[in-house]
């Protein structure tokens, strides 16, 4: 069985919102940095990249030192950096926003050297339905908490989805953290 590591408390309520509103500034949209993803089957989201975001280094810093934390205690992976932006996601119910089973190793050198994702719960767990990030470490199917500021962390070749959302809208952080391919 593959780990599978939750930071309950990694950002506060206020940090949360705080990383929305940087997310989906008005000039994002006219920027191109924020986009849907339209293959329906696989994901429906809209997503904004926070590097070159004015007031977001500290969450770059923040996501640092947990990576590197639970990486120490969990994981043990050989990691080297950051290679790709921190991408927040909005899933609504409007358009059923969830993303299929999938892992995030793929096509694409980037994609070939993730080795640990860490995906950050912005979202109040009442304020929408559905949207469980579930994992398959195993045979088995598990969900992440729900807790607002909640971190999960887990090997970048696990299984994991987002059901579709019912009701309201679910924000997430996700980033990656990249090293030599393994072996």
């Amino acid at each position: 069985m593959f780990a599978i590591h939750t930071i309950p408390d990694a950002f506060t309520p206020a940090e949360c919102a705080r990383i929305v509103a940087l997310a989906h500034q008005d000039d994002l949209a006219e920027a191109g940095l924020v986009g849907r993803v339209s293959d329906h089957n696989i994901r429906r989201a809209e997503l904004a990249w926070l590097d070159e975001r004015a007031g977001s280094d500290w969450v770059m810093e923040r996501i640092i030192r947990l990576v590197s934390a639970v990486n120490r205690a969990a994981f043990g992976f050989d990691l080297s950096e950051f290679a790709e932006s921190p991408q927040v996601a909005r899933y609504g119910a409007e358009r059923e926003g969830h993303f299929g089973w999938h892992s995030d190793i793929g096509d694409g050198p980037v994609a070939r050297k993730r080795k640990l994702t860490m995906v950050v719960q912005l979202s109040a767990a009442d304020a929408y339905d559905g949207g469980v990030l579930e994992l398959r470490p195993d045979l088995a199917v598990r969900a992440a908490e729900r807790w607002q500021g909640a971190a999960v962390l887990f090997p970048s070749f696990m299984l994991h989805r987002v059901t579709p959302v019912t009701r309201g809208e679910r924000h997430s952080l996700t980033i990656w953290a990249h090293g030599p391919a393994f072996r």
